[in-house]
């Protein structure tokens, strides 16, 4: 059984990062309800594959905070999760308060009471600011780090620890997270340097990516001396073993760039040697994707439900506005 199964999620979050580790609060099975602005989430519109893809399984529920408070604060009350990105005070203003079960989640760009707690931001400036950028400037990352790593992966590490503690305590907990602190978390453990310089962007010859004949390129990770010298010996070229940490290895390049991906992949299939494609998205997919469970709700395709359920009829909607 899913060990999330009888828990009741509610998502205040938009775009990403929210989405995201609600995301996989439903694969680990909780009941997830979206609390969506009439106009709905911005990522239906900018980006409908990535909100499909987010979002299935889950439940949404149209609420205008500001105009139906009443609805809201139901739902949260009803919750075991809440998980939320507005700014920090927020939700105090709209009158949305934490049960004492309740697990609250508030996923931040910079924390709770320092000097950028009301700065605008993205997962770009975050990683920015946290010294993740500084080895690839002016080169932006391909995945959102800060967004998906040290903001929703590690919401949902925090709410799974709070969620055993409240089995022993009876208590939820209010987690704040920072997708800046987090980001920094995640390269933090260089600041007393580097064992060789530029060793994870392209500075030696045992780990970098290498282009191929047909266009395509090759990972090189071979940083152990074993798996360097075993690359070097199917190779045909023993006399590379000791120019691992090279900053460049000219003839590696021209002898990689000389054959297709496909002939080196076979070659090196079942060797001992730390290489790889650089696959794409449909190539990954097919071999590693999971298939998504259920379909992402139309907007609010939930919300006559929950009203019932919560006892919210229509002559009080209407009083309500």
């Amino acid at each position: 059984m899913q060990p999330l199964v009888g828990l009741l999620v509610i998502d205040l979050t938009r775009l990403l990062p929210g989405p995201y580790a609600t995301r996989e609060l439903v694969r680990l099975g909780a009941r997830v309800v979206r609390l969506e602005p009439p106009e709905g989430d911005a990522l239906r519109a900018v980006a409908p594959a990535w909100e499909a893809a987010l979002n299935a399984g889950k439940e949404s529920v149209v609420c205008d905070l500001k105009a139906e408070p009443e609805l809201g604060r139901a739902l949260v009350a009803r919750a075991d999760v809440v998980v939320e990105s507005f700014r920090p005070g927020v939700t105090a203003r709209l009158g949305l308060e934490r049960a004492e079960r309740t697990v609250w989640c508030s996923l931040t760009g910079f924390g709770l009471g320092g000097r950028h707690d009301q700065r605008v931001g993205h997962d770009l400036n975050y990683l920015g600011w946290a010294g993740c950028l500084a080895d690839t400037a002016p080169a932006p990352p391909p995945v959102q780090v800060a967004d998906l790593a040290a903001g929703a992966l590690s919401a949902v590490s925090e709410i799974l620890a709070a969620l055993l503690e409240r089995e022993r305590t009876g208590r939820g907990r209010r987690i704040v997270v920072s997708m800046t602190h987090g980001s920094h978390r995640l390269v933090a453990h260089r600041l007393g340097g580097d064992p060789v310089p530029r060793l994870l962007t392209g500075g030696v010859a045992c780990y970098r990516t290498y282009p191929t004949a047909d266009g395509r390129f090759l990972t090189v990770a071979a940083l152990e001396p074993r798996f360097w010298q075993r690359l070097c010996e199917v190779l045909g070229h023993e006399e590379w073993t000791n120019r691992a940490f090279e900053p460049e290895l000219p003839e590696l390049q021209s002898l990689l760039a000389s054959r297709p991906l496909a002939a080196w992949l076979e070659l090196f299939d079942g060797e001992e040697v730390c290489v790889g494609p650089v696959a794409t998205l449909e190539e990954a997919a097919a071999e590693f994707g999971s298939p998504v469970d259920g379909v992402a709700p139309s907007l609010g395709e939930h919300t006559e439900a929950w009203r019932d359920e919560l006892g919210l009829q229509p002559e009080r909607r209407d009083d309500l506005g």
